[in-house]
């Protein structure tokens, strides 16, 4: 536990309310005040007020100002907070202090964390319209995947911080994966670009002190009128964006902010989840909560009859973040979001991963076409992806694509009975059982009418053989000319689990 404190603080009035602003770290050069929220800046030992801050959005985190952990055998303590926005919502980078005055930055990361310190590239930092999403570089000499490209805005800020891009303009974030587990952030906010490198953590790792005692927010403050219907809504998560009404099953956005402006979406035909919103369940030596569903459907490119369906439930636990509990026809499987990039081989079909190989199974196009609850990513019916899923026995590996941002994720499967008795759902078993796809299921994957269609050519085929047979035989029992018999298997696919 850190106990460390820096061994000297700079404090000093706000220039706008004369409130106390305090300096831990010789690195800060900006600070919020807590109590006007002034954009305070540091040259020596003169305050100037730059503006004012808009109010910090509370999120999910159990993460606050002034926690504190260990990281690579040092103390730090938590001492500001920027949080930022995208077109895929918003997002939270916590400034950490070490004992010796420098910095790094705790980053959420698809539901995980990621812990990073600032790094000189060995070379000029590349512009941001260089670096396409799905290409490879290389930095230091190791192959990084370019994960994501996208345009974003620091919408507000806490505390202490070391940098301050302009408020409410759009700047370059790119962020690159390795095969290794490695994230590397270019942070184009400022010049020269802010460049760090980090790897996932888990908070229990980092063994914190000083954190929030709970993730739910009162829910006076989160409720709302259904912009649709009109029926009470009341959010769970504070850093959900985007959330079902279980009146009219709209979706509806929260990256707007809560009130008459927010946009929703009407959905037809509800789909039930047989796992009901809100069940705690144990996976994995984890207490997990299912806070959100969906349901997705399939197709092979370029097969534009075949369709295949899936479920996924979003699990949360207080520290561990988010994972994925994946129901499709393969059988049930837990993934989540892998922080590193696997490298795919040319032809993409094989990748690996943190020293393992899988192979391709399946390759498709992916639509969203049914949510219910809440989720940290802004999830619309009609999303798609295009998605390739990979196996190595029970282990399995799906990246997700799309023009912005390439995800990844991992896992394995497990079987039905261990998530009937990990969510008390042993009354439904038979409903949760699955059978396991093998080489010879030809027919998986495949419709009624495909089957019947199937059967039916082969029937035919069959008389029409029969018959070329007795036309041509000598009665010897041996027919003049050559045959060929076909070999092998008839060739489908079964549904994939693709998972975010």
């Amino acid at each position: 536990m850190a106990t460390g404190s820096p061994q000297r603080i700079y404090r000093a009035p706000c220039p706008g309310c004369g409130a106390p602003v305090e300096f831990r770290s010789a690195q800060s050069v900006y600070a919020v005040c807590s109590f006007c929220s002034s954009t305070v800046a540091r040259q020596g030992e003169i305050l100037s007020r730059l503006g004012k801050m808009a109010e910090v959005f509370d999120d999910h985190s159990p993460l606050q100002l002034m926690a504190s952990g260990r990281f690579q055998n040092r103390t730090f303590t938590l001492v500001g907070r920027l949080q930022y926005k995208s077109a895929d919502g918003p997002w939270t980078e916590w400034i950490a202090m070490f004992d010796d005055g420098t910095t790094g930055v705790l980053g959420e990361d698809n539901g995980s964390y990621v812990f990073s310190l600032p790094v000189n590239l060995r070379r000029d930092v590349p512009q941001a319209a260089q670096l396409r999403v799905g290409a490879t570089t290389a930095i230091d000499g190791v192959p990084f995947s370019i994960a994501s490209n996208v345009s974003v805005a620091l919408v507000s800020a806490q505390g202490e911080l070391p940098k301050l891009p302009p408020l409410n303009q759009t700047f370059a974030m790119v962020e690159l994966r390795s095969a290794a587990g490695d994230v590397i952030s270019i942070d184009y906010g400022t010049q020269p670009p802010v460049v760090s490198r980090g790897k996932e953590v888990q908070l229990d790792a980092l063994a914190m002190s000083g954190l929030r005692s709970e993730s739910a927010k009162e829910e006076k403050g989160r409720q709302f009128s259904c912009p649709n219907c009109g029926a009470q809504v009341a959010v769970t998560l504070d850093t959900s964006k985007s959330i079902t009404c279980r009146s009219c099953n709209s979706i509806i956005d929260l990256t707007q902010g809560i009130g008459n402006e927010m946009r929703h979406a009407m959905q037809d035909e509800p789909v039930q989840p047989l796992i009901p919103l809100g069940t705690l369940g144990q996976l994995q030596g984890v207490e997990w909560q299912v806070v959100g569903f969906q349901h997705r459907m399939g197709q092979e490119p370029g097969d534009d009859d075949e369709q295949f369906g899936w479920s996924e439930y979003l699990l949360y636990n207080f520290k561990r973040g988010f994972t994925f509990l994946v129901d499709s026809e393969d059988g049930w499987s837990v993934v989540k979001p892998a922080t590193g990039a696997p490298s795919l081989s040319p032809n993409a079909e094989s990748a690996t991963y943190l020293g393992t190989s899988y192979k391709l199974l399946y390759a498709y196009n992916a639509e969203t076409n049914y949510v219910a609850g809440e989720f940290y990513w802004p999830v619309e019916r009609g999303m798609k992806t295009f998605n390739r899923d990979f196996a190595k026995g029970n282990s399995l590996l799906s990246m997700e694509q799309t023009p912005r941002e390439i995800t990844w994720s991992s896992g394995s499967k497990i079987d039905s009975d261990t998530v009937a008795k990990a969510f008390k759902l042993e009354g439904k078993k038979d409903l949760l059982a699955r059978a396991d796809a093998s080489p010879a299921s030809a027919a998986k994957g495949m419709g009624c009418m495909t089957i019947i269609v199937l059967f039916i050519i082969i029937v035919i085929l069959l008389v029409i053989i029969k018959a070329c047979v007795d036309d041509t035989s000598d009665g010897s029992g041996y027919t003049s000319g050559s045959s060929r018999t076909g070999g092998g298997s008839f060739g489908g696919y079964s549904g994939g689990g693709g998972h975010k």
